[in-house]
């Protein structure tokens, strides 16, 4: 459940979803994800969906990534350079 803006250096609280940015994430789709053989296809498993929501102060700034080993984390969005006319 979400309850607060993903980025760890904001207390925004997730009152409802008004303003920001919702990710979605499903660890099926992540490197670490389990398989199962069952007859002659593999089937991945999903675990759960997880949500992660960034306020809208931080969505223009930030995103959520996944790394792998330390699983889902904010990074900075690269500025965009406009060219000069």
């Amino acid at each position: 459940m979400l309850s607060k803006c993903a980025n760890p250096q904001c207390s925004a609280p997730f009152v409802y979803f008004r303003g920001g940015k919702l990710f979605r994430w499903d660890p099926s789709h992540a490197q670490d994800s389990r398989r199962v053989e069952a007859g002659s296809f593999v089937k991945t498993l999903s675990l759960k969906v997880e949500f992660f929501w960034l306020c809208e102060d931080c969505a223009p700034k930030m995103t959520v990534v996944f790394v792998v080993g330390k699983g889902v984390t904010v990074k900075p969005l690269l500025p965009v350079f406009k060219k000069a006319s």
